[in-house]
């Protein structure tokens, strides 16, 4: 019997046993499975491990270049979020509007390590409008490399004062003239790489003033605010010949910038997430991974916007370009661009703007002359709103019209005609005795129309380029009045070559954004004479449009003709290739490379053909005021189809002119005058006769109008040949 009970006993506890392995063995895996990653029915464990691999943990994920959503941002997601829904399309990512959050898939995502928390700040190196700035000449020591580890806080609200790296970036194209935030290169200023935690005046190979060299300063986000507000008062006797930015939200977004060593986020945008590379689909509300990868920080449409009353009621007016005046303006733009839009306080309360369907809003700007800068990115065509949401302020009038046309339709682009035409020029003196003068000339920046669908950052006397022709007689006192606009970003001066004296009145005119100065002098030898702006980067502000022509016309006056025109060429030196469309921004490097996208009559491209040509009749005699603003190219000057009868060289009047001339050599910062008479209708081509500058923007035509002369010119004008 007991035989027998031993027997069955084994054989019981062999099956025990066996079942306590099997089913231990299944509760095991399934405890470990549970404490990774679900995983769908009928899933392996092993499938579920390498499930878990998917998001490249060596990559940290960076934050999207957004303001955050205190300041009313875009609406995009931080990256943390993007990654999330990246890896489980099926679960709706958090947003702003749902404050239940997605469950997060896994803990490698959801809480980034340590680690990872330096993310790449927001902000690569862009072409940026690199202009003498708020930070010009700060005597400032440098940032780290962009392949460095960055330092934290790069984008959004930081401890430097709630600054957003994005909109600072913005700013900072004010200063790229003067800085690089590049480690070690130097520019007029040091540069700005690093400059947080750096004491000022050590970076290397930079000449500082014995002002910044002798200060204590350590440069944090708080010595750096103080310091971009008042530069002069902070460390008196420095280099920097901007007055400072006097917002502080704009203070503290550039702080931002400069703490993030100029970057913006890499991972997110250039990265594709493992849902994208497997073809995944994306949140729909997922707005930083539909938009952030294509966003670009140079826009495709620019306008300003000043908060003010019309009509009694509260209103956003434009400022500039077609825009300039309008109360609630129709904003436009085409399906996928990206607008650029500046608000400025005009009247002291406080404002902001929304625009709803693109879940954007700015922050706001409380005071007068407050101003801030946001990127609305047009993802869908439409009829679309913008508003204050302040309460009240959109009942009260604030609202406007945001139309975005399908990109099928041709690019869009705001876009001021800042050209003289060549007609607009004072007309002669005459014989008068010697009388006093007053000229009164503004400094204002704006964008204008370079070419066709391509706009430039100019900066301008009275909004034209060139400036307006000044015409006194010799003998003259002339009483010059320098006004600089308020919303100008720079100092700006004049100097006349015409003039005898320090810096040609530029050593008494430097003026501040808001500011006006005055000085007279006395017009000694007549000519024909160039004027610029000469404030430090001299060539830039030159490079930009600021310069013009004063005639000094001799006692008696000049000769009478029937036609005269002013006419004045210049280059530009865009960050974009010449001939792309969109908004140009300055470049200092190829100014200083002396490699011009653009060469222009009049301040654009066509400015002398399609838009203002030159109009005369036959058996007219025509004068051409013609000089060069440059900077740095000579002018061969030359009609095509005509002979100068009479040239006077360098602009001189006080000797008798050349006769039968056909091409004149003009230098940068020189004139000259040219006549002729017109004999044969047709149109007559104006060049430099290095004439590859013509495929470069730099041509111009007179339209003669009137009988055929075979005597003269016997043959029929073929076909596209233009005259």
């Amino acid at each position: 019997m007991w035989e027998q009970f031993r027997a069955v006993w084994r054989a019981w506890s062999i099956f025990i046993v066996g079942m306590v392995l099997i089913f231990g063995a299944i509760y095991f895996v399934g405890r470990l499975s549970s404490s990774n990653n679900p995983t769908p029915a009928g899933a392996s464990p092993s499938q579920a491990a390498s499930s878990d691999q998917t998001p490249d943990r060596s990559k940290p994920v960076a934050p999207s270049v957004t303001k955050s959503p205190a300041q009313g941002g875009s609406g995009k997601q931080p990256a943390q979020q993007l990654a999330q829904s990246a890896k489980e399309p099926s679960q709706p990512a958090a947003n702003p509007d749902n404050p239940k959050p997605a469950p997060a898939p896994s803990a490698a995502v959801a809480a980034p390590s340590p680690a990872a928390a330096p993310l790449q700040p927001a902000h690569d190196q862009m072409a940026m409008t690199p202009t003498p700035s708020p930070i010009a000449n700060t005597d400032q020591s440098p940032a780290p490399p962009s392949s460095n580890v960055p330092p934290p806080a790069p984008n959004g609200p930081t401890a430097s004062g709630g600054g957003d790296a994005a909109a600072g970036r913005l700013i900072f194209r004010k200063c790229q003239a003067c800085h690089s935030i590049e480690p070690g290169k130097n520019l007029l200023g040091p540069s700005l790489a690093g400059v947080i935690g750096r004491k000022a005046g050590t970076e290397e190979g930079y000449n500082y003033s014995p002002a910044m060299k002798s200060t204590d300063i350590v440069w944090s986000a708080q010595t750096l605010d103080k310091y971009l507000n008042e530069p002069a008062k902070v460390v008196p006797g420095n280099k920097m010949p901007f007055p400072g930015l006097k917002t502080d939200q704009d203070r503290a977004d550039v702080i931002a910038y400069l703490a993030g060593g100029g970057q913006r986020p890499a991972a997110a945008a250039q990265q594709p997430s493992p849902a994208a590379a497997s073809g995944a689909p994306q949140p729909a509300q997922t707005q930083t991974a539909q938009g952030t990868p294509n966003i670009v920080y140079i826009p495709d449409a620019r306008y300003t916007l000043r908060s003010g009353i019309a009509d009694g009621r509260m209103a956003y007016i434009g400022e500039g370009g077609e825009i300039d005046g309008k109360v609630n303006p129709v904003l436009t733009a085409v399906e996928g661009q990206v607008v650029q839009l500046t608000l400025i306080n005009g009247e002291g309360a406080e404002h902001d703007i929304v625009f709803p369907d693109q879940n954007t809003t700015s922050p706001r700007v409380t005071g007068k002359g407050a101003s801030t800068t946001i990127a609305v990115r047009a993802d869908k065509s439409g009829d679309f709103v913008y508003f204050c949401s302040v309460p009240g302020h959109r009942l009260s009038g604030m609202q406007g019209q945001f139309l975005v046309t399908p990109r099928a339709t041709p690019q869009t682009v705001v876009e001021a005609d800042i050209s003289r035409e060549p007609t607009d020029l004072p007309p002669p003196i005459g014989k008068r005795d010697p009388q006093t003068v007053r000229v009164d000339l503004l400094s204002v920046e704006l964008e204008g129309r370079l070419a066709e669908g391509t706009t430039f950052g100019y900066w301008t006397f009275n909004g034209k380029v060139p400036g307006p022709m000044i015409r006194v007689r010799v003998g003259d006192t002339i009483d010059i009045h320098l006004k600089n606009s308020a919303d100008s970003s720079m100092i700006h001066s004049v100097d006349f070559h015409a003039a005898t004296g320090p810096g040609g009145g530029a050593a008494a005119l430097q003026v501040d954004p808001g500011q006006e100065l005055s000085m007279t002098w006395k017009a000694l030898v007549p000519g024909l004479y160039v004027y610029h702006c000469a404030t430090p980067m001299v060539a830039e502000h030159i490079a930009n449009g600021m310069y013009g022509m004063i005639l000094v016309e001799p006692e008696g006056g000049m000769t009478p003709v029937d036609r005269e025109f002013y006419v004045m060429q210049g280059e530009i030196y865009s960050d974009i290739p010449h001939g792309q469309r969109g908004s140009a921004e300055f470049s200092v490097e190829k100014l200083l490379n002396e490699r011009p996208e653009y060469f222009v009559f009049n301040g654009s491209v066509g400015a002398l053909s399609q838009l203002h040509p030159l109009q005369a009749k036959v058996g007219e005699t025509v004068r051409i005021y013609f000089g060069v603003g440059g900077p740095n190219y000579t002018s061969s000057f030359h009609v095509i189809g005509e002979i100068f009868d009479k040239v006077y060289p360098l602009g001189g009047l006080k000797t008798a002119p050349l006769e039968g001339i056909q091409t004149v050599s003009v230098a940068p910062g020189g004139a000259v005058i040219a006549e002729f008479k017109t004999e044969v209708p047709g149109n007559y081509t104006l060049v430099d006769h290095a004439l590859a500058r013509a495929e470069r923007g730099l041509s111009g035509t007179l339209s003669v109008e009137g009988k055929p002369n075979p005597e003269i010119y016997n043959g029929k004008v073929m076909p596209g040949m233009g005259h």
